[in-house]
């Protein structure tokens, strides 16, 4: 034939071949699931294959195409890449282009037409799964408050490994929310805790809470506050030991907010007075009962077992109560029960005997109890005649029996009765309770000071102080104002400073007990020692000496740290001179320049009188002894011994008392040196004042 047009050429031929190996790759089947023998994958129809044109080469390089022509006679040419046009094949074999599937076709069936896919499958982490579940309960729980359901759907998950992340997703979502989600979180893991959630989850998830504070912190402003709070209500409410913050502290970095955490706990929460009833308090809990509602509970309890006589069932009872630093009210509502239904008194003695053999009340809250009921025994024979020697007879029981400390009958006199509290110190008691409400009323120093002079017990000067302030404390602000006003007094007239610091000591060590009726007792009382050293009444190193003469973790320890802070903050004198909303303190300054106007008018004018009137209308006689500092001071610079005139008059007229001019001759005294660099012949000046106040008789003989 002249033309080779549709035949093969020999390099064609292994062009086709491998288009065909090619093919047959891409489109057989697996292995496993071949064909028929009958059908070899290796066969395929020849007009399958796109082939490229014979003969000669066109110019781009190509093979030319074929020329087909329809069976109706008409002519066509195939279209690009051999798709073909009308009444051509077609393309049907592509290994380059995608494949174009017909979804509407009628034969279409997905099974065989559709191309596999890999779908890249995402593991499940299990602990996101626990996350994203708890999270779910703890919103249900704070919409409906069911701690019954929570503890049940919590049960359900399962996953118990993860309980303290449970513990960190509750209290991080409390903690951006109100004080009463924060109350139904605390109440809620105490209804978990041993239950659903072990104590050493429970531990685990306030380290893991602890560990994350920093980022907490981001969100939540108040976070370590917040989170302090939680650790204490945790350590309160006895799902966390007190142990667990002496602990945690060595795997917590100090430079952390977790470890801020826990000294917050520590020092603001569980070491203040009463603080266990304060920490419950602390977010309104509404799931809690207030101090009267418990002291019914505790009668109501107590009435019952009587008529019973289920010791176990009243432990069960006291138990559920749930106020284990209030157990000191259940022995003395016992006790006086006991004494008001004397055939019940075996009954008590026994449920008292089992509460302290069980743990239920502990040694301290027996023995508290009963020192309450002892100092009370003189108001309850009032109504129970017979109640001293049947308290007694109580008491005899239990220290034999070993329920109560044998050292508190050592304390106790045969009536029950501590013996310190003898026949003397209970008049005097009772007198200077009557002294100072007549100066509450009066606001008279000298009055009160000659009632005190003419007690003739200055022994008994610390145990005033106590009654003093304690007494305050309990009115308003008028009386803590005249109770610090009184106290500089005091101390200048007939108080030492030991009397001070010894009376402070005591109030400090029954701060816990005044505590039960005054529930600011501990600020209070840092308040008044504060103000003692503004007024000059303590120096601040008698700070230190009152710390160390208390137990080392008491409340008094704290108030007196406390008290401390105060003392050192910005302003401090001015704050707290009125922290009463002082009617009658004045700023230091304030009285100072008052001082130095009437003594200037007083050189000017030569009024004698009109001085001393101006030093009395002061009303500050406990800072006279400024007046007589400057006084010296003015005389010695002016070089004008008028002022000993002025002096001489105070004294005379008894303004200016032997106490208060001794301490400012001593003032004088002590600042000679500075005031040397401005007065050259200072000491001589001062040797021949203190002359003529000894001759006069002004200064105490001791000086």
């Amino acid at each position: 034939m002249a033309s080779n047009e549709g035949f093969l050429t020999d390099e064609q031929r292994e062009v086709l071949k491998l288009a065909c190996q090619n093919a047959d790759n891409l489109t057989s089947p697996p292995k496993s699931l071949s064909s028929s023998p009958k059908s070899p994958s290796g066969l395929r129809p020849e007009h399958f294959v796109r082939v490229p044109g014979a003969g000669k080469a066109s110019t781009g390089g190509a093979g030319g195409r074929h020329v087909k022509r329809s069976h109706s006679g008409k002519y066509g040419r195939a279209k690009k890449d051999g798709a073909g046009g009308k009444g051509t094949w077609g393309k049907l074999l592509d290994t380059e282009g995608d494949i174009h599937i017909d979804r509407n076709d009628p034969n279409y069936d997905s099974g065989e037409q559709e191309p596999y896919k890999l779908v890249e499958a995402t593991l499940s982490d299990p602990l996101d799964d626990y996350k994203k579940a708890v999270a779910s309960i703890v919103e249900e729980y704070f919409s409906t408050g069911d701690v019954e359901v929570a503890a049940s759907d919590l049960r359900e998950l399962g996953a118990s490994q993860y309980h303290p992340y449970f513990i960190k997703r509750l209290i991080s979502m409390a903690m951006d929310r109100h004080d009463k989600e924060k109350e139904m979180a605390s109440v809620l893991l105490s209804s978990l805790y041993a239950d659903v959630i072990t104590p050493a989850q429970i531990r685990d998830g306030f380290v893991i809470l602890l560990e994350s504070t920093d980022d907490l912190a981001v969100d939540i402003l108040d976070a370590v506050d917040v989170l302090a709070l939680f650790v204490a209500r945790a350590v309160v409410d006895e799902i966390l030991p007190p142990a667990f913050l002496p602990r945690a502290k060595k795997t917590i970095p100090e430079a952390s907010k977790g470890f801020q955490v826990l000294l917050t706990a520590e020092k603001s929460y569980l070491s203040a007075p009463h603080h266990a009833e304060l920490v419950e308090r602390r977010w309104g809990g509404s799931t809690r009962t207030t101090v009267e509602e418990v002291k019914k509970k505790i009668a109501n309890l107590l009435r019952e077992y009587v008529e019973s006589g289920y010791a176990v069932e009243a432990c069960r009872s006291i138990r559920e109560l749930g106020v284990t630093f209030f157990h000191h009210e259940v022995v003395k509502r016992a006790l006086v029960l006991a004494m008001e239904m004397q055939t019940a008194e075996p009954l008590i003695s026994k449920l008292l005997k089992e509460a302290s053999e069980e743990g239920l009340i502990s040694p301290s809250q027996m023995t508290k109890g009963f020192a309450r009921l002892a100092e009370s025994l003189d108001d309850l024979a009032l109504d129970i005649p017979s109640a001293k020697p049947l308290f007694h007879s109580i008491l005899s029981k239990a220290t034999s029996e070993g329920w109560l400390d044998a050292s508190f009958s050592n304390t106790s006199g045969e009536d029950g009765q501590p013996r310190a509290e003898d026949a003397k110190l209970k008049r005097y008691k009772e007198e200077v309770v009557t002294v100072i409400h007549e100066y509450f009323n009066s606001d008279d120093i000298p009055e009160l000071i000659r009632s005190l002079v003419d007690l003739g017990l200055p022994e008994y000067n610390p145990i005033f102080l106590k009654r003093l302030i304690t007494l305050a404390m309990d009115r308003k602000n008028r009386e803590k104002e005249m109770a610090s006003v009184l106290l500089s007094a005091l101390h200048i007239e007939i108080f030492s400073t030991e009397d001070i610091v010894d009376g402070f000591v005591m109030l400090l060590e029954s701060a816990e007990d005044t505590a039960l009726d005054i529930l600011d007792a501990s600020n209070e009382l840092a308040l008044f020692l504060a103000r003692a050293v503004i007024d000059d009444v303590l120096a601040p190193l008698n700070l230190e000496e009152i710390g160390g003469q208390l137990p080392p973790n008491c409340s008094g320890t704290e108030t007196v740290k406390m008290a401390r802070s105060l003392i050192t903050a910005r302003h401090a004198g001015e704050r707290l001179l009125r922290c009463w909303g002082g009617g009658t303190g004045w700023a230091v300054e304030d009285a100072k320049d008052k001082i130095m106007k009437l003594l200037e008018e007083y050189e000017s004018s030569g009024g004698v009188g009109e001085a001393c009137q101006c030093i009395r209308d002061l009303g500050m006689p406990f800072f006279n002894h400024e007046v007589v500092k400057k006084a010296l001071i003015m005389a010695m610079e002016k070089k004008n011994d008028k002022m000993l005139d002025l002096l001489q008059e105070c004294f005379n007229e008894g303004l200016i008392t032997i106490n208060q001019m001794t301490k400012g001759f001593t003032r004088i005294k002590e600042g000679l040196d500075d005031l040397a660099l401005d007065i050259p012949n200072a000491e001589e000046k001062y040797a021949f004042y203190v002359e003529y106040a000894q001759k006069k008789g002004w200064l105490q003989a001791s000086f």
